[in-house]
């Protein structure tokens, strides 16, 4: 299927510029500061959107919360939750609604379907011109599940009520190296976005906000930014040959088994 709209040039177009951004938007990425390593220089700019967080950012292993500090679940998911309103008012994202539906981390591929469906109720609730997500990369299975849960949404919705997809790079595996800040090799071409000084200083400020999260987001880079259309993926297939980078983090989590429930999904959907 074609992804390509007049709204998604136009949109890129206007992300190259330097000038508010008042077209609709919705911002859908799996956990708490995903937005601000991939868009927080942009931020201000953004008149009006709807930035959707898949999970609440914390495993229910709770091995995260337990070297962080956190004795109880919901007291680190509660300060993933207090750290991104911190960094929208550093990054002066005053145009910027959010919205959370709460899946556990590392547990947004395991009902690809309802999470679908989802999207697709919000999709259809805000009529966006463009969704802003993830690309298919292979980095983290939550990631993975968002950018199935928006072209599945995508494909599900009318022809009238389809946005733009445009997706930003997070990391992905390339041999035993983590690239941060790249796209994989796709058909459609990049839009490479340089931040100016301002723009560096209201990232930086964002990226300090997430405290619980250093020792991940000092490995990307803070400038540029990165855009580009999004493929039309089969998530049947892995987007990379080789191991997936979260195959080697020791989550127990083999992408395999994401593809499979990839496949069951699209099927239920009737996809």
């Amino acid at each position: 299927m074609e992804l390509r709209s007049r709204a998604g040039p136009d949109l890129l177009a206007q992300l190259a510029g330097h000038e508010p951004i008042c077209s609709r938007l919705l911002i859908v990425v799996a956990h708490p500061d995903d937005e601000t390593i991939t868009f927080g220089g942009q931020m201000w700019r953004l008149r009006d959107t709807l930035l959707l967080h898949v999970t609440d950012g914390a495993p229910r292993d709770g091995q995260d919360a337990q070297r962080l500090g956190f004795t109880e679940l919901q007291d680190y998911a509660a300060a993933r939750r207090n750290e991104l309103a911190a960094a929208l008012i550093a990054g002066e994202a005053n145009g910027v609604r959010t919205v959370a539906l709460g899946v556990p981390d590392k547990a947004a591929f395991l009902d690809l379907a309802h999470l679908s469906r989802q999207i697709l109720q919000w999709v259809r609730c805000e009529r966006p011109a463009a969704v802003l997500t993830h690309p298919y990369e292979g980095g983290h299975p939550d990631h993975d599940a968002a950018a199935f849960a928006v072209h599945a949404a995508h494909r599900l919705a009318g022809p009238e009520e389809r946005p733009a997809l445009i997706e930003m790079p997070f990391y992905h595996a390339r041999g035993e190296q983590m690239i941060a800040g790249l796209f994989l090799p796709g058909p459609t071409n990049e839009v490479v976005v340089p931040l100016g000084d301002a723009a560096l200083v209201r990232k930086q400020s964002m990226v300090d906000c997430f405290r619980t999260q250093r020792e991940m987001l000092y490995r990307f880079p803070l400038n540029p930014e990165r855009f580009r259309i999004a493929p039309d993926y089969d998530f049947r297939q892995p987007p990379h040959s080789g191991v997936l980078l979260y195959e080697t983090l020791g989550w127990d989590i083999a992408a395999a088994d994401w593809r499979r429930r990839a496949g069951a999904a699209l099927e239920a959907l009737g996809l």
